[in-house]
């Protein structure tokens, strides 16, 4: 199949890490191709930063369908601009919660998320209402890191680890969740302290939930329903 990953920033920072991590949980024979918008921010780390890179990101999916993708992953845990991504196009399109919070939901009786700042938490617990899985989801914690300063792999591990053991000892979640796309390569090391506690915990990554969720529905054969995700009417826009 034919993979597109839209980065829904304008820079290129994170252009190879992204394709390396999505090559790593990928199947041997998707085709990757990664772009990033051209308008927009540097991160999204507020509603602010989504709405400006809505247009991009619905430009790079409308772009990829012509361009005969099978699917798209918006990697950004916030799902910016995926449901109207979905209105556009005819192929299955996601972002990075809501695959890692219905895989997290099928490992456990409570997920926990681990984000990166304060800022984006009414965004996500928004994201846990629209879905309807507020009575599975137990509060979200922080790393306080910017996205932008999450390949300090060392510093965000000892900050996920600790914001993680925390969560479950509060018995505030089961299974736990990485808040970020951009918290690249780390779900395995944080997955292995936690279990060195004494009892193994799984922990999910978006981008990996996010490629591999593609990929089945892909094999599948099923798109977003049209029932949910109708065509926008025809009328004059811009923009």
């Amino acid at each position: 199949m034919q993979l597109t990953v839209v980065l829904p920033v304008i820079t290129d920072a994170f252009t190879e890490s992204v394709r390396a991590e999505v090559a790593h949980w990928a199947a041997p024979d998707t085709r990757i191709d990664v772009r990033r918008i051209t308008r927009g921010t540097a991160s999204i780390e507020s509603e602010y930063d989504e709405a400006l890179a809505g247009p991009g990101i619905l430009d790079a999916v409308r772009d990829a369908a012509a361009s005969g993708a099978d699917a798209v992953f918006v990697s950004c845990f916030a799902d910016p601009a995926v449901h109207a991504a979905r209105e556009i196009v005819d192929i299955p399109v996601v972002g990075g919660f809501e695959p890692a919070a219905l895989t997290s939901l099928s490992l456990g009786e409570k997920a926990g998320v681990v984000t990166v700042l304060p800022n984006v938490l009414p965004m996500l617990r928004g994201l846990i209402r629209r879905y309807g899985l507020t009575e599975r989801f137990g509060p979200i914690r922080v790393v306080d890191l910017p996205v932008l300063g999450l390949d300090d792999h060392d510093r965000l591990l000892d900050a996920l680890t600790a914001q993680a053991r925390a969560a479950l000892a509060a018995d505030e979640a089961d299974v736990v969740v990485l808040g970020c796309t951009g918290m690249l390569g780390v779900a395995a090391e944080l997955q292995r302290r936690l279990a060195e506690d004494g009892t193994y915990v799984p922990v999910v990554d978006p981008t990996g939930a996010a490629v591999t969720w593609l990929e089945s529905q892909v094999r599948l054969g099923v798109r977003p329903s049209r029932r949910t995700y109708m065509a926008p009417p025809a009328k004059t826009r811009e923009g």
